[in-house]
């Protein structure tokens, strides 16, 4: 028996995708900018796909970008707006990013720019004052992750979009793991970018989003042909874009019935692992992405015992769940989002991830927890636990 969860690193392409993108690969593979009837062919598939994924937050077409993925529009709205400016400016983001957003930050720090890194709580969740009082009269752009990948948390978007657009300043938020899964609608969310990846929605590896609300001014990352707006130059990856369209076309239609599913599953998977003493649950479970379950270990060492290890010994016994904790040359290391939620070094080695998916049954969810009780009973957590 084998049992995937680790859906918020990866998502199965669904079958309605792979089709797709058969289909363009075969009959419908031109470039979209040549003018000839194959060209024309390739480009209704992109512009159809940018209806479908516009769709999915409530924007307009013209308001996205493709990319390659979440990284890449990561990337866009960090230095497309950093690279409007011939002086080094203010930027405030959370301490709890994805490095998609740390990295880029971290590279302009070198290049002069002021970052601020909003503190959290210990659930990882930001607390709206905070950002007041961070912001300057030369902040440029605040951007903070929507749901975080690592423990799960929602952060209060509206509230600090709000906060942010009063100031004067733009507002990005990663919502990689939140779109498909929870209802956004930009028309009303005060966020001026906003990014999507293909992959965590059963679309295609290799096909992402930038959300630009219009009047946004960016400059381009990779320079060329002038594709996507000019923001983004090179041949579109159709029968990728394809699959992204039509994923996110599904994820909207599914999403009434499939969220509360998945957050009863998560709920389940949390209660059958409430009386293990080892496993401290992670992230805020009140604000908390529909799918995810988190917990570190309260007795790692970092060496012999990890989240690494749990993910080993689980994957030997055919659960695919992953570890919290950054990797370097193949030893452990502190993971930075649960130290910026207050966890000591110890336990922030011991972070662990369970993220659950369309395919996921409460089977899978009473087994998972059977086998990870075993798999810690043999390590010998429990004994471990009484001399901590």
């Amino acid at each position: 028996m084998q049992i995937y969860l680790d859906y918020s690193a990866t998502t199965p392409p669904r079958p309605e995708a792979i089709a797709l993108m058969q289909q363009v690969m075969t009959e419908q593979w031109g470039n979209p900018s040549s003018l000839h009837f194959w060209g024309e062919r390739a480009a209704v598939v992109v512009e159809q796909a940018r209806l479908q994924v516009a769709d999915l937050i409530g924007a307009e077409p013209h308001n996205m970008i493709f990319t390659s993925g979440g990284t890449e529009a990561d990337n866009l709205a960090i230095f497309g707006v950093a690279q409007q400016f011939s002086v080094p400016q203010h930027m405030i983001t959370s301490s709890v990013e994805h490095s998609a957003i740390a990295e880029p930050l971290r590279s302009l720090e070198q290049a002069g720019w002021e970052v601020t890194r909003l503190p959290v709580n210990p659930q990882g969740r930001v607390e709206p004052q905070a950002l007041v009082a961070a912001l300057r009269p030369n902040t440029v752009l605040v951007s903070v992750i929507y749901g975080q990948s690592e423990v799960g948390t929602l952060q209060p978007i509206e509230l600090l979009g709000q906060i942010t657009r009063n100031h004067g300043a733009l507002f990005h938020t990663d919502a990689v793991q939140v779109a498909g899964r929870l209802p956004i609608n930009v028309q009303s969310l005060p966020v001026d970018l906003l990014s999507l990846s293909s992959h965590k929605i059963y679309g295609p590896q290799g096909a992402g989003a930038l959300y630009v609300r219009s009047g946004v001014e960016l400059a381009p990352l990779l320079r060329g042909g002038g594709q996507e707006f000019r923001l983004r130059s090179g041949t579109q990856a159709v029968p990728a874009i394809a699959g992204f369209g039509i994923a996110a076309e599904l994820a909207a239609q599914e999403m009434a019935t499939e969220t509360p599913r998945l957050m009863a599953l998560r709920d389940r998977l949390f209660d059958q692992l409430a009386d293990v003493d080892v496993l401290i649950p992670t992230g805020d479970r009140l604000h908390r992405l529909p799918h995810h379950v988190s917990f570190c270990l309260r007795c790692s060492d970092g060496e012999r015992l990890s989240g690494r290890t749990l993910v080993r010994d689980m994957n030997l016994a055919g659960i695919a769940i992953s570890a919290g904790a950054a990797c370097n040359s193949g030893k452990p290391s502190p993971s930075p989002v649960l130290l910026a939620m207050g966890l000591g070094e110890r336990l922030a080695k011991g972070g662990i991830r369970l993220t659950l998916g369309r395919h996921t049954t409460a089977a899978d969810v009473d087994w998972t927890a059977t086998v990870l009780k075993q798999v810690l009973h043999r390590l010998g957590l429990e004994a471990t636990l009484s001399n901590v």
